[in-house]
């Protein structure tokens, strides 16, 4: 419970912040952002939703909603309310499979300073498909195992429970185990095990029955006969969201019965706290974390042998975005450069993506995205934003949210005017411009800004030149570009606003590069001539022809042709077999040649080769600046007879490197250790055992390296071994080890603290020490925080530490479960459905149900049940017809256990035709209330002569026990008979001793039958829950077991005993009796 503010705190603190508004040079500004934003939600079919949406901030604030990225269009069937939420009245789809109203719906909310948008909320209806796989008939020798299985799409997920041969399978025995994936596991199998089986499946939608499959049971094998353990059902690989429960099954067999133990292959140990063995084998892991992720081995062993087997499945834990790094706000000049940094985690790994006032950022001009961050240059008013960080991967998405001010100079220089370019050359372009009409005499430089005007992700360059010239040339642009222009004006005090933008075009020049040639030969006289088109950074215009040279080797005179710019390939014929020819290549433009390409050889095949393989179809491409990637094809009907490939490579001008022996089912080779930004020659050709086939040349240029720049000052290592423990619901302490150095400076830390998934930047709390320990205090219970340290010393600063994850310790809940509801979904079965309770931060890990009769209720005698704190569903079996059961719940955790919820009645009707319009009658939480002062009236007055009747009891019993201890009293003070001599201690007429004797056993015989008439009745729990429940019976004083009941037995025998005895003694003081009665002495205890 969040601690109660007084009055007068809240005025001096209300007073304080009026104060503070009203101090000159201090700005008043409520940033906007979300109190409730959308959540996922799964409802049924024509039911109505309401999804919320609460922003807070500057006002007035506009709230818009939108589903899958588009404005939802209000009407009568969807519309906003008053808060800004969102109703839908009935949900609704059109046929099968299309669904009208499902999708990710954001609000999104608006005021003067921006807007911001929500997290996405997937609203989907609830399901029950089909099963996809049903139990089959299976048949087992006695003593064996029998398994069934069943699976059935369903969202929510369905509670799978058995029935056999029509009824409930009764969970009686430990030799049957019932997994929540819908596998029914029966050990040592019997004969009366024999029968039909089904599984039935259950949600909010209604239930299924899967068909049903017979088990029958053999006699049983020779059991003294060895069998080598072997797994018949072994785990499966898994993905799982984070939280969820997973279950691996292991169902092992052999003779002596093998024992199952589970491992990692990475030999890290098992979580024990979030671990258990179900059945005799079946590893269940709840509340799954990234940690959990791995391989984990199932081992059947034989006891007292060596015989082992293994099974292993693969868990891959995902895990929704998180933010490592967040956006912060930045206030900004006219003409700065803001950047925004946001880093997440999470599996699979986040997409970054940007959003300014809601709308999707491009990366372009002036504003630049990169992997983590955001970069905005030459800020404009227009900057001026709520710009949102947004991080998405398959398990979900977050937003973090920060504003860009733009500070505007009120005596800031108007644009420059008429501003106008002019082309000069392929790459210069003369830029023009008027002063200023407005505070002209204070400018002191301009700036001019340039960018190609044509594609996305350009780059914005800036020049800056003096305020006494009002001309620039631009001479480093690309030949047959178009680029914009536009001029910013400086002074003292802020920069003005941009001109308007001028375009224009450069004019083309000769190309830059020759195309790349690949030469083939499909017959010993000709040559194949094959290139790419120029790229475009080399091409400086429109290509409109190609000019091809090529002689022999052995000749200098030179043919040549002409072919369009168009053309890629062509084929020399006539050609000379078994002779080297040399090619080259030169492109033009409508200004001129560019250079031609060296010559690349190529040698035709000999005459003879009738036989020998085709050329492969060979493709080269760079991988980085020293290494080529080489891919070829070969024909298929080459492929039977080729023994191998023979690769050569060489750089223009430098001697040929080879051969280089490739097997015969390679295709792909990459050479390394080139030099950047060079030409290489490429040969391949293929052989098989008579000669070697027809060779394919390439030719290839390794791009250039990325320079490297020089790195600055190194910063110092971060703090290491950071730790934390949680003191308690609202502390964690944090120790860290200091780096070494070589002489011991002042080292300052900072520490950076926040909860995971934190989306508002300015809630990180940083603090600073300068010792190696610290304790963070104030923080929020059952919240995972996330740590990191960093120190300062000589004005450095080390890099963040490894982020170390700690979790607040809970807080027992505060409230009971909401909206408890109970529907009678058969004649004796309920399904009960409750929603977790209310706050941010109650963790629950169990819920208890209770239930009873009215009768049992009076009696104080409730049936228990129990669930996972991740299940919202139980059913109530083998009710009892014509009864009115009452029930509630409790939320639990590890600190402790919270309140009940109020009583919600279910009256178990006889089953009787419904009608069309009727529905199984349901009361929930709420309507009990309103039908509890008439049905209970009755109840009361009952409970009203209860109560007076047990304040009676309760008077005799201190009565009695007042007259008892009074007798003691009186005992004490009378001298003892017993110690006295007996001289007949047996009497001597055995009648009457006899019926003394006889008297005494009734007396005794009477007082064990009044003693066992007070014990209450207690019957054998019928109720049976195949998930997990249990059959406890709770009275008044607790509950009643089996140990403890013993224990009463044992515990009024002995009174019994003791009352017997002092009623005796009494009758042996009585001097009423005649003289020849004679007592046994009793020895004293001292």
């Amino acid at each position: 419970m969040a601690p109660r503010r007084s009055p007068d705190l809240a005025a001096a603190a209300a007073a304080a912040l009026l104060l503070l508004a009203a101090l000159p040079g201090i700005r008043s500004f409520s940033e906007l952002f979300f109190v409730k934003e959308p959540q996922d939600v799964t409802v049924a079919r024509k039911q109505a939703v309401v999804l919320d949406c609460l922003a807070r901030g500057e006002v007035p604030i506009t709230i818009t909603w939108l589903r899958n990225g588009v404005k939802v269009s209000e009407n009568e069937q969807i519309h906003s309310l008053s808060n800004g939420s969102l109703y839908i009245r009935e949900l609704e789809s059109s046929k099968p499979g299309e669904r009208l109203d499902e999708g990710g719906y954001q609000c999104l909310a608006l005021n003067k300073h921006g807007a911001v948008l929500s997290q996405k909320a997937h609203l989907t209806f609830a399901t029950l498909s089909a099963f996809e796989v049903q139990p089959l008939p299976t048949e087992v020798h006695e003593g064996g195992v029998a398994r069934f299985a069943c699976k059935i799409p369903a969202h929510p997920p369905a509670i799978i429970t058995w029935e056999v041969n029509g009824t409930v399978l009764l969970m009686e025995t430990d030799r049957i185990t019932v997994l929540p994936s819908g596998v029914l596991q029966i050990y040592s199998v019997e004969p009366k095990d024999a029968g039909s089986y089904r599984c039935v499946a259950t949600t909010v939608v209604g239930r299924r029955r899967s068909g049903e499959a017979k088990l029958t049971v053999a006699p049983a094998t020779n059991t003294k006969l060895f069998h080598k353990p072997s797994i018949i059902a072994g785990p499966q690989n898994m993905t799982a969201s984070l939280h969820q429960t997973v279950i691996f099954e292991c169902v092992a067999i052999g003779n002596p019965k093998p024992i199952v133990s589970w491992s990692r292959l990475d030999h890290k140990s098992i979580d024990v706290f979030n671990t258990r063995v179900l059945g005799n084998g079946n590893l269940m892991i709840s509340d799954v974390k990234v940690q959990h992720s791995g391989v984990y081995v199932c081992r059947a062993t034989i006891p007292g042998t060596r015989n082992f087997t293994t099974a292993m499945a693969t868990l891959l834990v995902l895990a929704p975005p998180s933010f490592v790094e967040w956006p912060e706000s930045l206030t900004r000049p006219r003409a700065g450069t803001a950047r925004f940094a946001c880093q997440a985690e999470g599996i699979p790994t986040p997409k970054i993506s940007w959003l300014k006032n809601g709308r999707k950022i491009h990366s372009n001009g002036r504003i630049k995205t990169y992997t983590s961050k955001l970069v905005i240059n030459q800020i404009i008013p227009e900057d001026d934003a709520i710009y949102q960080c947004v991080a998405e991967n398959s398990q979900g998405t977050v937003l973090a949210r920060a504003r860009l001010t733009v500070v505007l100079s009120e005596d800031r220089p108007s644009a420059p005017c008429n501003v106008h370019a002019e082309t000069m050359s392929s790459s210069a372009i003369l830029l023009a411009w008027e002063r200023p009409l407005y505070n002209s005499d204070k400018v002191i430089a301009y700036s001019v800004h340039y960018m190609k005007a044509e594609g996305l992700n350009n780059e914005e360059y800036q020049v800056v030149i003096g305020n006494d010239t009002t001309h620039y040339i631009i001479d480093d642009l690309d030949p047959a570009s178009n680029y914009t222009f536009y001029v910013v004006a400086y002074m003292p005090l802020g920069a003005s606003q941009m001109s308007d933008h001028v375009t224009r075009h450069t004019l083309e020049d000769v190309p830059l590069r020759a195309p790349e040639l690949s030469l083939t030969s499909r017959t010993p006289s000709d040559v194949l001539i094959s290139w790419l088109p120029i790229p475009v950074k080399y091409r400086r215009g429109e290509v409109v022809a190609f000019r091809l040279s090529f002689r022999l080797s052995m000749e200098s005179s030179i043919q040549g042709l002409e072919l369009p710019g168009t053309t890629y390939e062509y084929l020399l014929r006539g050609l000379k077999p078994d002779s080297i020819y040399l090619v080259r290549i030169s492109a033009a433009t409508k200004v001129g040649w560019g250079e031609a390409s060296l010559w690349t050889s190529h040698r035709t095949p000999k005459a003879t080769s009738v036989k020998a393989p085709k050329s492969p179809e060979l493709r080269l491409e760079p991988l980085n600046c020293t290494t080529i990637t080489i891919k070829w094809q070969q024909e298929l009907a080459d492929m039977a007879a080729i023994q191998g490939y023979k690769l050569y490579y060489k750089e223009e001008g430098q001697q040929e490197s080879g051969p280089i022996l490739l097997r015969a089912r390679d295709s792909t080779y990459t050479i390394g250790g080139l030099d950047p930004r060079r030409k290489y020659h490429v040969r391949l050709l293929a052989y098989n055992s008579m000669e070697e086939g027809y060779e394919a040349d390439q030719t290839v240029s390794t791009p250039g390296c990325v320079s490297i720049r020089d790195r600055l000052v190194p910063p110092p290592p971060p703090p290491h071994h950071l730790y934390a423990k949680a003191n308690s619901s609202s502390s964690i302490f944090l120790h860290w080890g200091r780096p070494a150095f070589t002489s011991a400076q002042v080292i300052n830390y900072t520490l950076r603290c926040h909860p995971v998934g934190l989306q508002n930047a300015s809630l990180v709390l940083y603090l600073q020490t300068s010792e190696t320990h610290l304790m963070v205090q104030g923080l929020e219970p059952n919240t995972k925080y996330e740590f990191a340290v960093r120190l300062h010393v000589d004005q450095l600063s080390s890099p963040w530490s490894p982020v170390v994850y700690h979790t607040t310790l809970p807080e027992a809940p505060a409230g009971p479960p909401l909206e408890v509801k109970a529907t009678l979904i058969e004649e004796d079965t309920a399904l009960v459905s409750w929603k977790p309770p209310a706050g941010i931060r109650t963790l629950v890990s169990r819920y208890t149900i209770l239930y009873a009769s009215r009768k049992a209720w009076i009696a104080g005698e409730w049936h228990v049940l129990h669930r996972e704190g991740t299940i919202t569903m139980a059913l109530l079996e083998n009710l009892r017809v014509g009864s009115v059961y009452l029930i509630k719940l409790a939320a639990s955790n590890e600190v402790g256990e919270g309140p009940f919820s109020s009583v919600v009645e279910l009256v178990v009707l006889p089953k009787e035709p419904l009608e069309a319009n009727q529905r199984p009658k349901r009361l929930d939480s709420a309507e009990a209330d309103t039908t509890r002062s008439g049905s209970y009236q009755l109840d009361q007055r009952s409970m009203t002569g209860i109560i007076a009747g047990v304040s009676i009891a309760l008077g005799c019993i201190l009565v009695c026990i007042l007259i008892l201890i009074y007798h003691g009293k009186a005992r004490k003070a009378t001298p003892s008979k017993s110690s006295q001599p007996s001289p007949d201690p047996l009497p001597r007429n055995g009648s009457h001793s006899s019926t003394e004797s006889h008297g005494g056993a009734k007396t005794l015989q009477s007082l064990a039958e009044n003693e066992r008439s007070l014990l209450p009745r207690i019957t054998g729990g019928s109720f049976l829950d195949a998930k997990g429940g249990t059959d406890l019976i709770i009275n008044r004083f607790g509950p009643v077991t089996k140990k403890r009941a013993q224990k009463k037995r044992l515990f009024l025998h002995s009174s019994r005993k003791e009352k017997a005895e002092s009623q005796v003694l009494a009758m042996c003081k009585d001097q009423s009796l005649p003289s020849k009665i004679r007592c046994l002495s009793r020895p004293s205890h001292k």
